[in-house]
């Protein structure tokens, strides 16, 4: 004969099945979040906007595959594009959002966010930042854009087969900027040329009428400028106003639309990854097709890249699921290193054992107001 208290025992246990049973499909059906550290106002929100965007059309099409058996929620916070803004959004990803994936760009937030990330054994990719100290910067920080150091070492040649021996700089003082100045310094006299004034600038300046001045008694061949956002316009602008006459050079951070639109900038000559968007690969031409119907225009490379690195965890997470592993940063960071090469917007990317993509670098010119490709990448 049962008793009440085995009756009691049973009825608890039951309970506790039941209550079990609930967690499980709790925890099957929680999301995976994503986290996004772009800033989303001041002189970077052009960039912010970029990023998400390329993220946004790579979520909606793994969900169209259904490639994953949990779905992905993206959490946002701005960065500022400043380091404490960096630290700041990355620790409330971390410890209250608690992603497990952290999309982010420009170096000195990188370089702010990298060490949180990595005490909590969260993925964080680079799409935008090009610093040449990034490579490496963290087990668990990895880089789906080639670095300033490849852009440089590409363009170095092109600048010696025009024979331009006089180069002026004016660089954003951040380490992205500060990387390049070195990486010029240290190619440059490999052609014959060498720097012949640079210029820091803040993030925040607007003015560059005493910069003009000075670059005009420089008497450059050719200027690079090395910054983002809107302020890559603005010098072009003024620069111009100014009575320079100078070709413009570059980096990919001043392929964008603003820079695009200003008529100053007619000529400029920039580094990028390569981008064929007349490319017969499978994803290439899904990624361009898509955004094309949605935006009425052609994507840049920070839309690519961003959808990249939201493609990757889709792929790194759904193999983990199929060989019934827990979705982390550990087991994330083990399984790309395995795998190390992914079908990407691009071409396949392969990633080196510090995490950074190798990708072949093209120099483009702007022609009419948009990109023309004058030297393909290998």
């Amino acid at each position: 004969m049962i008793s009440r208290r085995q009756t009691l025992v049973a009825s608890f246990a039951a309970v506790l099945a039941v209550a079990a049973g609930a967690g499980i499909g709790q925890a099957q059906d929680k999301p995976y979040v994503v986290g996004t550290l772009f800033p989303m106002a001041g002189p970077g929100a052009e960039n912010g906007l970029m990023f998400t965007a390329g993220a946004n059309l790579a979520l909606e099409h793994l969900r169209a595959d259904k490639t994953l058996k949990r779905p992905i929620e993206l959490r946002a916070e701005d960065s500022r594009a400043t380091p404490q803004g960096g630290a700041t959004g990355m620790t409330k990803l971390v410890n209250v959002d608690e992603a497990l994936w952290v999309l982010i760009g420009f170096t000195g937030v990188s370089k702010a966010a990298a060490p949180i990330s990595e005490r909590a054994k969260v993925v964080t990719v680079n799409g935008g930042g090009t610093g040449p100290d990034l490579a490496g910067l963290s087990p668990y920080f990895w880089n789906v854009i080639p670095l300033l150091t490849n852009e440089i070492q590409a363009v170095i040649p092109w600048m010696g087969q025009q024979n331009y021996k006089r180069v002026g700089l004016i660089y954003l003082d951040d380490p992205a900027g500060q990387g390049t100045r070195k990486e010029l310094e240290a190619g440059l006299p490999k052609i014959g040329a060498a720097l012949v004034g640079e210029y820091a600038i803040a993030a925040t300046a607007q003015q560059f009428g005493a910069i003009a001045a000075r670059l005009r008694e420089d008497k450059p061949d050719v200027i690079y400028v090395l910054t983002y956002g809107i302020q890559h316009a603005q010098i072009f602008k003024q620069l111009r106003d100014n009575g320079l006459t100078q070709p413009f050079v570059s980096s990919a951070s001043s392929g964008i639309p603003s820079v695009f639109g200003t008529p100053e900038a007619e000529g400029l000559v920039y580094t990028s990854q390569v981008s064929k968007w007349d490319s017969e690969d499978p994803v290439t031409k899904r990624f361009v097709a898509d955004w094309r119907a949605k935006y009425n225009a052609d994507p840049n490379i920070y839309n690519q890249n961003y959808y990249n690195a939201l493609r990757l965890f889709g792929l790194l997470a759904a193999n983990l699921e199929q060989a019934g592993k827990p979705v982390n940063g550990e087991n994330l960071r083990e399984e790309m290193l395995r795998v190390r090469t992914f079908p990407l917007v691009g071409g396949n990317g392969t990633f080196d054992d510090k995490g950074s993509i190798s990708m072949p670098i093209q120099i483009n010119q702007i022609k009419d107001g948009k990109p023309a490709i004058i030297v393909s990448g290998s």
